[in-house]
Formats: structure tokens, C-alpha cells, sequence
């Protein structure tokens, strides 16, 4: 509800598709330069705390944008600063909620754990857009601001009702410093893992800016209001929650190699056929296809490496994967906002799509080729 009422909110103030790029650039621009911190930070504070902490800051950010829409005071860079503070409290909250579901649940139920992570995630990219789309278009954007804010307190008590506290390992006597470094050492030096984080990082830069590319699509493409564009939005969520079940059946080993080249290579061909898409329904069920496979493809990476590394590092890692995953996604969102801007939403999508699929074939190619 927060990105469909923020990404309306942009359009209606500016008319910009580059300032709904930037905007959405600079929300994720803490996790481009903070990601590495964080990481290290999850693995040496109580994980329970850290989280209450960030999701209490989330709702204060969503009750002051809905107070200032409520109002008529907001202006774009009300929304700029406020997107900036989401970010920041973001990117402390994602790799140490990462790193805190194996402490919740064994390594052996830790794929379906994150499958169902996965699914209640995509559950509310499905629910959310669609009721958020309904309330802007009667109501207008401070309704689902407002009702965001109000879902974040069930979010706090639950965290404080847990048993489980995510405590730190012992202490070491290294920096934080020494400590990134030696999260990075080890992606680097870790085949398996370099090839992951490799992934998530083309794709989170060329495929998944969903909150830039959807609202034009919807709006300059095919000529749909708020509701439509939420409907677009919840296509996606759609998708990617019957993705997320389908991967809580397939077992609790290890996702296979070809599972995560292949749904990020249908990822890429999906987004690719939204240049030629000229139809609501179709532009429905290609956006729920590229739901599905993005959600299998993340939830796959995600289990991949959560089982690969270490305990003691699981939250360097995890601040990796958050950073390749959406820490990159300024560069992303000003490269498609950019490219919209001056070419139009087809050839953004076009080149998104080109540029990811022409890399992962390229990664197949080169990983053939030293196998023979």
C-alpha cells in the first residue's frame, strides 16, 4: 500500500517519470551505501530488538506521510526526505529480519520457512496494491498511508510477544570494519555464493522496478487510473504468493543450480514482452507470470544461501544479499526512470529485459564452457 500511495502521490505532485525514478531511487539509496554496516550489525545485536526498533520507525514514517497528505501540506520533497528515513530504517531491518528466520525455525524446515516468509510477503503485494488502489482512487493517498501506519502496531506486538531474542554470537575482538571485510572474503571466494549474489544483483538492477515502471505502464500505456494501477501491482503479488507455495512443496534440500538460471531467464523474457503489451488483461497475466517466477527465483537465492554460509556470518551475507537485491536498486530505478522519460515505458522495459537476459545467457554460456 506504502509504494502504490507514494508512487501516485509522485506522479500527481510532479507528472515526472524521472522524479518517480529518483525518488524511489534515493528510498533505496541507504541500502546501496549502508548494506555492508547493517549486515554486520545483525550479527552482533539482539536481532528481536533491532526489528522492533526499525518497524516502530516504519510506522512513524507512514503516520507523517498521511498527515501531510490529509493536510494538503505535502509537497515532493516531503516525500523525498520521508522516503530517504524508510530507507534507512529499511536497510538495518531486512538483513537482520533475514538472519533472524533461522533462528526461528531449524536448518532442516529453513526452505519452507522462508518459503512461507515468501508467501505472507507476497500475500500483501497481492491484497495490498488492489486496496490501495481502491482507496486513493475514492479516498485519496493519506487513506493508505494512514492504514499502513495502523497495520505496523500488530507488526511490534507480535516481535514482542516472541520467545525467541536472535542473540549474538560470542564476541570477537574485530571491528566492524574487519568484520565486513570478512563477509566479502568469503562471498567472493565462494563459488556458489559469488554466482547468487550475481543474479540478484542484474536482476535487482534491470527487473524488478515494479514501483517505477507498472504506474506508467498503467498510466501512459494503458490509459488506467489508481485503480488500475493497483490491480497491476496486486497482478504481481498474485504470482509471486502461488510461487512462493509452489516452492514450500518442493522439499527441504537445496534449490537446484537450474532452478535459479531458468526463473531468472523467464523473469527477463516476461519483462521483455511488457514492451509489445497494449492490454489490460494481458498486461495482468504477464505481470502475474513475472510474480511468479521473480518469487521463485528470490526464494530460491535466499534459501541457497542461508544453508551455504556459516552461522557466525549469516548476517554479513544477508546485508550482501540485501544490497545486490535492493541497495542496487537506485541505479536501477534511475536507469529505467531515465530511459522511460526519454524514450517511453516500451523501450525501458525492452532494454531492462534485453540487458538482464543477455547477461544470464552469458553466465550460462561461460559456466558450460569451463565445465567442458
Amino acid at each position: 500500500m506504502q509504494r502504490v500511495a507514494q508512487s501516485w502521490l509522485v506522479l500527481e505532485l510532479t507528472n515526472s517519470p524521472f522524479k518517480l525514478g529518483l525518488v524511489t531511487a534515493l528510498q533505496s539509496a541507504p541500502m546501496l551505501c549502508l548494506a555492508f554496516i547493517a549486515g554486520a550489525i545483525a550479527d552482533r545485536l539482539p536481532k528481536r530488538r533491532v526489528l522492533i526498533g526499525t518497524q516502530t520507525a516504519l510506522m512513524i514514517q507512514a503516520f507523517v506521510l498521511a498527515v501531510l497528505a490529509w493536510t494538503g501540506h505535502v509537497q515532493y520533497w516531503h516525500v523525498v526526505l520521508l522516503a530517504i528515513c524508510y530507507g534507512l530504517a529499511f536497510t538495518l531491518d531486512m538483513p537482520t529480519r533475514q538472519s533472524f528466520i533461522v533462528e526461528m525455525a531449524s536448518k532442516e524446515d529453513l526452505s519452507n520457512a522462508i518459503a512461507l516468509n515468501s508467501a505472507m510477503v507476497s500475500g500483501a503485494r497481492m491484497v495490498g496494491p488492489a486496496v490501495a488502489g481502491l482507496l486513493v482512487d475514492r479516498y485519496g493517498v493519506a487513506s493508505a498511508f494512514g492504514l499502513n501506519g495502523v497495520s505496523f502496531v500488530a507488526v511490534i506486538l507480535a516481535l514482542a510477544a516472541m520467545q525467541a531474542d536472535g542473540l549474538p554470537g560470542p564476541a570477537q575482538a574485530t571491528s566492524v570494519r574487519q568484520d565486513i571485510a570478512a563477509g566479502v572474503r568469503y562471498a567472493v571466494r565462494t563459488p556458489l555464493v559469488a554466482l547468487v549474489l550475481s543474479l540478484l544483483l542484474v536482476l535487482g538492477l534491470f527487473v524488478t522496478n515494479h514501483n517505477v515502471l507498472v504506474p506508467l505502464l498503467a498510466r501512459d500505456v494503458l490509459h488506467e487510473g489508481a485503480h488500475g494501477f493497483g490491480l497491476l501491482m496486486a497482478a504481481v503479488g498474485t504470482g509471486a504468493i502461488v510461487g512462493a507455495l509452489a516452492v514450500a512443496t518442493w522439499g527441504k534440500s537445496r534449490p537446484p543450480l537450474s532452478l535459479l538460471l531458468g526463473t531468472a531467464a523467464a523473469a527477463s523474457v516476461l519483462t521483455l514482452l511488457l514492451a509489445g503489451v497494449r492490454n489490460f488483461w494481458v498486461a495482468l497475466l504477464v505481470l502475474t507470470l513475472v510474480g511468479f517466477s521473480q518469487i521463485v527465483f528470490v526464494a530460491s537465492c535466499n534459501t541457497t544461501l542461508q544453508l551455504a554460509v556459516p552461522d557466525h556470518m549469516r548476517g554479513r551475507i544477508m546485508g550482501l544479499y540485501a544490497f545486490v537485491w535492493v541497495g542496487v536498486t537506485p541505479l536501477g530505478s534511475l536507469f529505467v526512470g531515465t530511459t522511460a522519460d526519454w524514450f517511453g515505458v516500451a523501450a525501458a522495459y525492452a532494454l531492462a529485459g534485453g540487458v538482464t537476459l543477455a547477461f544470464i545467457l552469458g553466465l550460462a554460456l561461460v559456466g558450460r564452457r569451463g565445465q567442458g
